[in-house]
């Protein structure tokens, strides 16, 4: 029995509840299709208590059953969950249309004491052995709600839409929630994110995992110039990521003796660029110590002086790995909008500053040449600090199993 369906060995009779998650990317995959669908499953599963749930997918459908007492648990889950489109409570009945019209009933009279005027009906057949076509599916299913003035129908503008899917029961509903969309997360490798407590870098490591990527995250920490603060800002950051990723480590990397040796020894305009590039060397060491194929960072052409073309070209030739820079064309509206949607927005613009804002020149190169930042580096003799720090870091494993812990049942 194939890893993505469900788990016959035991009884699930007492899972009452039942959510029907809506895939969507990989739906388009050919005939590696199923390796998306095990992955989907698999981050499903490795989130949720076995004990307390069920997960399965069938004919583009991911169904989740769960115990009455776990459903919030489920449900952030759902919210958080790259690769589907969207998701929905549903009521499982049976392939009768009596029953079908009965639930549709029970919905509408639910949507009228929640406020709602008006309702229309949706159905999809699946099943095509089913007797009934599609529109007769929604006339039928209409009628005691319609004729008994629960509701009235209104097809172009309704306050509430009740679907049906005709699958191997029914299942219907009348709300649904859309999430991340993009591909289940582990099938595209891992990266490391150069994670800060700016806006930028975590909406980055956002869209890698939408891209199916794994990332695990290092942040460089510069105590007593940055405060205990702004590593909190940073940790909770990586949680969040945690929760989309279905786990993140965090590295934690000691910069304050780096920092200070650019400080003496580097021209005060190369400081921000200097910093830039001692971050790379240790990225370089920590994704071949964990496995990455690829660097992250949250850049975006134009946005400060360390992103101009010139001094990207700098910093990107100090990158052993495949430096991926998913923002490198939004503008800073477009971020915010992401780290809004994700929940990152209000710890972001948290007044705690980082080590790369605290050390910042006045007046920063822009137009750096690559020969010349290399003759700079090399000269200021930071490699064995950097060594340092690397072997000293410290490493916080956030996954989103851990983070349903802390739901009251």
């Amino acid at each position: 029995m194939g890893e993505y369906k469900s788990r016959a060995d035991r009884d699930t009779s007492f899972l009452t509840e039942q959510y029907l998650g809506k895939l969507g990317e990989l739906t388009l995959k050919g005939s590696n299709k199923k390796i998306f669908e095990r992955q989907l499953v698999k981050n499903v599963r490795q989130a949720l208590d076995f004990e307390r749930s069920d997960v399965f997918l069938r004919n583009g459908r991911l169904y989740v059953k769960c115990a009455g007492d776990y459903c919030s648990q489920v449900e952030y889950v759902l919210d958080h969950l790259v690769g589907i489109t969207g998701w929905a409570r549903v009521r499982s009945v049976e392939k009768d249309i009596d029953i079908i019209r009965r639930t549709v009933l029970e919905l509408c009279e639910e949507a009228r004491d929640a406020g709602s005027k008006t309702f229309k009906v949706e159905a999809r057949r699946e099943d095509k052995t089913f007797p009934m076509n599609s529109y007769e599916i929604c006339v039928e299913a209409a009628g005691d709600a319609s004729d008994g003035g629960v509701l009235s129908v209104d097809v172009h503008d309704p306050d509430v839409v009740v679907n049906i899917e005709i699958r191997d029961r029914a299942y219907i509903y009348s709300s649904q929630k859309r999430t991340c969309r993009g591909l289940p997360v582990g099938v595209s490798g891992k990266g490391l994110l150069l994670l800060s407590g700016g806006l930028d870098s975590p909406v980055a490591g956002y869209r890698m995992m939408c891209r199916g990527m794994k990332v695990d995250c290092v942040y460089f920490h510069s105590y007593p110039y940055t405060s205990d603060e702004a590593r909190k800002k940073v940790e909770d950051l990586a949680k969040i990521l945690g929760d989309f990723g279905v786990e993140t480590y965090l590295n934690i990397i000691s910069f304050t003796d780096v920092q200070m040796q650019i400080k003496k020894s580097s021209p005060e305009s190369f400081a921000t660029l200097m910093l830039r590039l001692c971050m790379m060397k240790v990225a370089n060491m920590l994704s071949e110590k964990i496995h990455a194929s690829a660097i992250i960072t949250g850049e975006s052409l134009g946005q400060v002086a360390s992103q101009t073309v010139e001094n990207l070209a700098v910093t990107e030739s100090f990158a052993k790995f495949p430096l991926y820079r998913p923002l490198i064309g939004q503008d800073k509206e477009e971020i915010v909008s992401v780290a809004e949607k994700i929940g990152t927005y209000g710890i972001s613009i948290l007044p705690y500053e980082d080590c790369c804002v605290l050390f910042s020149p006045k007046h920063p190169v822009l137009r750096a040449d690559i020969d010349e930042a290399k003759k700079i580096y090399d000269a200021m003799g930071v490699d064995d600090l950097i060594q340092k720090a690397f072997d000293a870091r410290e490493i916080v494993k956030y996954s989103l199993k851990d983070r349903l812990s802390e739901f009251q049942n």
